[in-house]
């Protein structure tokens, strides 16, 4: 059984109301009596992809100190940068091509997808990305689940913001998802809400914003409630093959 603990969106900015809602969910995480598996965070981490922000991130999520008790999974999302990203948040040398990383549990790999367009604020998985997944999920043997991990959702969500900033060509990841029955489960964030569905058959779900929640359209007419508690996820892939999430706030 694998368990993910899951943040999306903390668009952290430099602001003190940002840093307070993240470490926040932080602190809470921390300090979970049991432990979980990993933390994902599915993009936009930063607001605006400054390297500051994201250098504030690595020290909020323990990336620099092994201040995190388990590992921390990160993929970028709209508002990121990747240059600024692989240097300052994952240490690494900056680079502009898709950010695409994957972490293999004991019989479960959590693969962590670019689905970010450089400039825009739809998305989109770019052909690296598509052969990336493939031979990733080759090289585990068919011996493994995976989950996919990424911060556009593929399907509309019913509201005119997230619906207008979607995850381009959903009919090419029907297709790999027909292809890979290994595959038992989708994660996302980018709409600030706590939403579960299913697309091409399995389940996908997507995690509410750390940074504010987004009102839907019978809830009012201002998007954005940023008085809500911060929430979280808690995704459980159990030994059968099935995705159950729990949702939290804080």
């Amino acid at each position: 059984m694998l368990v993910l603990a899951h943040i999306s969106d903390l668009h952290l900015d430099g602001s003190a109301r940002a840093t307070e809602r993240a470490e926040r969910v932080r602190d809470r995480l921390w300090r979970l009596p049991g432990r979980v598996d990993a933390l994902l965070v599915t993009g936009d981490i930063a607001d605006h992809g400054a390297e500051a922000e994201y250098e504030e991130a690595a020290r909020i999520l323990g990336l620099r100190d092994g201040g995190a008790p388990f590992p921390v999974l990160t993929c970028p999302g709209n508002h990121d940068a990747r240059a600024p990203y692989r240097k300052a948040l994952l240490g690494r040398p900056a680079a502009d091509g898709p950010v695409n990383s994957v972490r293999v549990f004991d019989d479960t790999a959590v693969l962590m997808c670019d689905s970010s367009i450089p400039g825009r604020d739809d998305g989109a998985l770019e052909d690296e990305t598509y052969a990336w997944i493939e031979a990733t999920l080759d090289g585990l043997g068919g011996g493994r689940r995976a989950l996919l991990a990424f911060h556009h959702p593929p399907v509309a969500l019913h509201h005119p913001l997230p619906d207008a900033y979607p995850l381009g060509d959903p009919d090419r990841l029907a297709a790999l998802l027909a292809r890979r029955p290994e595959i038992a489960g989708l994660i996302t964030g980018h709409a600030h809400t706590p939403a579960a569905t299913v697309f091409a058959g399995r389940p996908l779900v997507v995690g509410p914003g750390v940074t504010w929640t987004l009102r839907l359209p019978w809830e009012g007419d201002q998007v954005a409630d940023r008085d809500a508690p911060v929430g979280l996820a808690f995704h459980v892939l159990d030994d059968e093959g099935r995705l159950t999430t729990h949702f939290r706030v804080v």
